[in-house]
């Protein structure tokens, strides 16, 4: 190679790195001028009281006649929804379901065995938004025991007890997140002042899911819980000046 093409040669290399780093540096600036905003989440937690219960009661007997089952199922019924009216529940709030009576012998892989061949369920709901009362009457089932009604959980010894629900949510969905956006807000101001500027305007903003769980320590809610706890972590991205 001779001493002109070497220098050609050097030339062209030099003004490759010339271009680089020309394309470098501005990205470099383009990153920092777009790095003057600040992420900031802001945290809103309140506890609030269920408005609104709906409780199963369940009831089963099993028998060796269909006729005394189905019985002995109709009178239970009764007692329940006496010792309802006891505690002053109205029909408005009482659901009594059909009764089921279901023949163990008639199933596909039946077994002769079955100490009893029928066995039947009744149940009764309430619905009410009062839920206190609910509560009350819920702890206090010691009566129907004793009148020989067996009780039992929700679907064949599912859940038992009543079911909680939050149907006000949204009156209360609106002052949770304004909380959130306070919090956030407050910490992006802080972080504005000791950083030497000044806060612009909103570029993102993410307001977050509400969370609702139970204050029995669960990371969900399945009901059980009267009072409920409401949590929303919202994220905002604000310019800085």
């Amino acid at each position: 190679m001779n001493t002109l093409t070497r220098l050609l040669t050097a030339l062209l290399v030099a003004a490759g790195i010339a271009v680089a780093g020309f394309a470098v540096s501005q990205g470099l600036e383009r990153f920092r001028m777009s790095d003057r905003s600040v992420t900031v989440k802001g945290l809103a937690e309140k506890d609030v009281e269920s408005d609104f219960a709906i409780w199963t009661l369940s009831f089963r007997r099993a028998g060796s006649e269909f006729a005394s089952v189905q019985q002995a199922l109709a009178a239970d019924r009764d007692k329940v929804l006496a010792f309802l009216k006891a505690r002053s529940f109205t029909e408005a709030e009482v659901e009594p379901r059909p009764l089921q009576v279901q023949d163990l012998f008639a199933r596909e892989y039946a077994q002769n065995n079955q100490p009893f061949r029928f066995n039947g369920t009744g149940q009764v709901l309430v619905k009410s938004n009062r839920v206190a009362d609910v509560e009350k009457a819920a702890l206090a089932l010691d009566p129907l025991i004793q009148a020989g009604v067996q009780l039992g959980g929700e679907n064949e010894g599912g859940r038992s007890g009543p079911r909680y629900q939050l149907r006000g949510f949204n009156d209360i969905k609106a002052p949770l997140l304004a909380e959130a956006t306070r919090n956030a807000r407050e910490q992006a101001d802080k972080f504005a002042a000791e950083a030497g500027a000044q806060l612009g305007p909103l570029k993102n903003a993410n307001q977050g899911v509400i969370r609702i769980t139970g204050d029995d320590g669960n990371d969900f809610d399945d009901g059980s819980s009267r009072t409920k706890r409401l949590r929303v972590v919202s994220t905002f991205e604000y310019e800085l000046r």
